[in-house]
């Protein structure tokens, strides 16, 4: 079996259908749907069953899989390997890193080694720190921005920043002018800070509950048993820092993302905030390619 093949296997399993595993693949549906029979007639086995939910590994499929996992990825580490013996740095680099933060996070870098080192090609896999610890301890992807600390023990990171929860506002929003110099918090950078208790009377756009801008903001509510009012409750962080950018109200963010929402104003939250710990981390027990090095090294020396 072709390594395409293997490909087509994989993609149809975690896709669960014909035509999702297609567009994922960038073929026509026929074509992959031929495929697939081609494969089960040459193996004299069915891989998949056709049901009314989609398609269904057989025990044989199941089998099957799990070698094309690990082809695939002895195939991946093989290459990776082989670029490492010539001179110039070179290969693919698979980043795992959340939407937003790698929304403003992640141009400058990949900027920088565009600049330093162009035959290097980096596919962003956009997930949380959650699902991307998971792809880490797979093999799946090959450096990853995550939040610490992790569930696994297997995983060893190194700290890039420690980045500060805070509030962002508009400059013309009114709550500024309750805003006051930022001394309670000797870690902080940010110039300004705000009680908590002085934004009650105007609107809040929060994150959704599974995320940490959505927990956070609501163990601070609860805290100091604050209700605030708010009538969305289920944003992205890209979309509730962009909604308060343009004043329609209060939202909370990273205090990194100012290189983002230039025209923003950010505000500590003093003794009533928190910070999150950023680490870089690659694939324990892996090969660890001089392309993915390098990567990792520049997100050090633009960010830190």
């Amino acid at each position: 079996m072709e390594n395409r093949d293997l490909e087509y296997i994989v993609a149809i399993a975690e896709e669960g259908s014909i035509s999702a595993a297609a567009e994922r693949l960038h073929m026509a549906q026929s074509s992959l749907s031929q495929a697939l029979s081609t494969m089960e007639t040459r193996q004299q086995c069915k891989l998949f069953n056709r049901t009314s939910r989609g398609m269904r590994l057989t025990a044989a499929g199941e089998m099957m899989l799990d070698y094309a996992y690990q082809t695939l990825e002895a195939y991946r580490q093989t290459i990776k390997r082989m670029q490492d013996t010539e001179g110039e740095i070179r290969g693919t680099v698979l980043l795992g890193i959340s939407s937003f933060r790698g929304s403003y996070l992640l141009p400058p870098v990949l900027k920088e080694v565009e600049k330093n080192y162009p035959e290097i090609h980096v596919r962003v896999i956009e997930a949380n720190s959650m699902t991307l610890e998971e792809q880490l301890l797979e093999g799946e992807i090959d450096l990853a921005l995550l939040v610490t600390p992790l569930a696994s023990t297997r995983i060893h990171t190194k700290l890039l920043i420690e980045d500060e929860i805070c509030l962002i506002a508009s400059p013309d929003h009114p709550v500024l002018e309750r805003a006051k110099k930022n001394t309670s918090r000797k870690d902080s950078e940010i110039p300004y800070s705000i009680d908590i208790e002085d934004t009650m009377d105007y609107e809040y756009l929060l994150c959704e509950h599974n995320s940490i801008l959505g927990r956070e903001a609501r163990r601070i509510f609860m805290s100091k048993g604050l209700s605030p009012t708010s009538y969305n409750e289920n944003l992205t962080a890209l979309m509730a820092a962009t909604m308060a950018e343009a004043g329609l109200g209060l939202a909370f963010t990273y205090y990194s993302a100012r290189r983002y929402f230039k025209d923003a104003v950010m505000l500590s939250l003093g003794e009533a905030g928190t910070s999150i710990q950023l680490a870089m981390a690659m694939p324990p027990g892996k090969y660890h390619s001089r392309a993915a090095k390098a990567l990792r090294d520049a997100f050090f020396q633009v960010l830190k």
